[in-house]
């Protein structure tokens, strides 16, 4: 998770919060401050973080959390990202090839949230959209230049000033964790027997055989004492 932190709802994320008992280790934070642009987002954080963690977890799939409030100009976020740099993002991580979910988040502007998550729709299709917004009921609300993508807002400072140090942090906890995370295979038990398999054999029709649900450890049933 790349997120503001600090006096910012909901107050965690801290580059120490690892996971917890047997998850500890899982969790990656990126601690950001207010101001981040396109450039240090991606190539001094987000590319090296993410490359990394691939190469140590090795997902079989990915959930991708898109969240527009890291957009310039949105109402509670405080970050100066452009549709661009944003779907650039998403842009990287297809590009490993792995069967990705992609879902929207937060977003408090909503006319830059349908602005990036169209564009982000595009991406993901590879079909290019125009920058020109298209008349529709809305349009009003793309004013006063009816474009899709935002321009970084110049006046906004990046209080960024400890990225590498983020960087080296993180990238030091995933050369730790040793493996990539797995789950080991197991043979999957089949969801009924029956129960005179063994001694019916070829006797009586097959209609008398009586198929029982295979009971499992974790449920409960009436005739369990």
């Amino acid at each position: 998770s790349l997120h503001k932190y600090g006096d910012f709802f909901p107050g965690t994320g801290h580059i120490q919060d690892v996971g917890a008992k047997e998850g500890v280790g899982y969790s990656v934070n990126a601690p950001l401050q207010a101001g981040i642009t396109d450039e240090t987002y991606l190539n001094e954080l987000f590319i090296p973080v993410f490359d990394k963690i691939m190469e140590v977890f090795q997902p079989g799939a990915i959930v991708l959390q898109c969240g527009a409030d890291s957009l310039t100009g949105d109402r509670l976020g405080c970050f100066n990202l452009t549709t661009h740099g944003h779907a650039d993002a998403v842009k990287h991580v297809k590009s490993f090839g792995v069967p990705t979910l992609v879902l929207g988040g937060g977003g408090y502007t909503i006319r830059n949230v349908a602005r990036c998550w169209a564009y982000e729709t595009s991406v993901l299709l590879e079909e290019p959209i125009s920058n020109d917004i298209p008349f529709n009921d809305y349009y009003e609300y793309y004013a006063p230049d009816f474009e899709l993508h935002l321009k970084p807002d110049p006046s906004m400072e990046n209080a960024n000033d400890n990225l590498e140090s983020i960087r080296t942090e993180l990238l030091q906890h995933l050369q730790d964790l040793q493996g990539a995370p797995s789950v080991q295979m197991q043979q999957v038990p089949p969801a009924f027997r029956t129960a005179d398999d063994d001694d019916a054999g070829g006797e009586g029709e097959k209609g008398s055989r009586k198929r029982l649900k295979k009971p499992h450890s974790a449920e409960l049933y009436d005739n369990v004492d």
